[in-house]
Formats: structure tokens, sequence, C-alpha cells
């Protein structure tokens, strides 16, 4: 798929997981960057794992990737919110992340944080909302 025709998930780039990445991977041998999972939600079509995969691709040139449709069962809410915090940024594809790669500790603070507390948020919401329909 091209690359410019899937929205990002994620805010941020970790510099040490880019830079891992980058010794795998073969610009010779696309197969040396694995399959990217992807899912539609609405007009939305969006990475849900494998940015710095793709990140690394664009990087190199690349304008295809190899993707596969995600099939698991994951918490859409929170991606379409991961989604919006893209768009709001002005991160509506992978290259939009070119000056968002960060080195490994702010990675965590930038990016795992925020995905923790919006977690722990839903979750609170969600038992809120279960209480309330079992009362």
């Amino acid at each position: 798929m091209e690359i410019s025709n899937i929205q990002p998930s994620q805010l941020y780039i970790s510099k040490q997981k880019l830079a891992k990445v980058k010794e795998k991977f073969n610009l010779e041998d696309i197969s040396t960057l694995d399959i990217i999972p992807i899912k539609k939600i609405r007009k939305n079509i969006f990475y849900t794992d494998g940015h710095t995969r793709a990140f690394a691709a664009y990087q190199e040139g690349l304008t295809k990737i190899p993707i596969i449709w995600e099939d698991e069962e994951l918490d859409w809410e929170m991606y379409e919110i991961c989604i919006k915090w893209c768009k709001d940024a002005s991160i509506f594809s992978i290259a939009d992340l070119t000056n968002r790669v960060v080195d490994q500790k702010e990675y965590e603070i930038l990016w795992y944080k925020r995905c923790d507390d919006l977690h722990k948020k839903l979750e609170i919401n969600r038992t809120q909302k279960k209480n309330i329909k079992n009362f």
C-alpha cells in the first residue's frame, strides 16, 4: 500500500528503536521490513503497529510498504483518540513524524505515559458506565 495513504496513530518515533529497525532493514529486500498491520475505521486507514518500520521505509525512499489488515480485536476507541491527537498535531502521514523522532526517555514520557493515562481514563469511564447500567 502507498505509505502516504496510511494515517499514523502515534505522535512520536523512538530514535533508538528506529536505529535498531534500520540495522535489520535492507532496501534490496523489502521482506526485511516485515508486514505492517493496518485497520480501517470510518474513512481512516491507519497503522495499528509498525510506525517505526514504516518511518524507516519512508526515510529510505520507499513509497509502498507491505501491509496486512488487522484482524485482532483491539481497543478501537483508544485508536480513534490517538488518530484525533495525530490529526490535531497535523500528522496525516508517516512523513509528518520527521520532526518527532525523540530519544527513548523522551518517547516514554511523551508517548507511553500519554497512552497509559488515556488507557486509565478510558477504563475508569467504562467502569462508571457499567456501574450506572447495572444500578
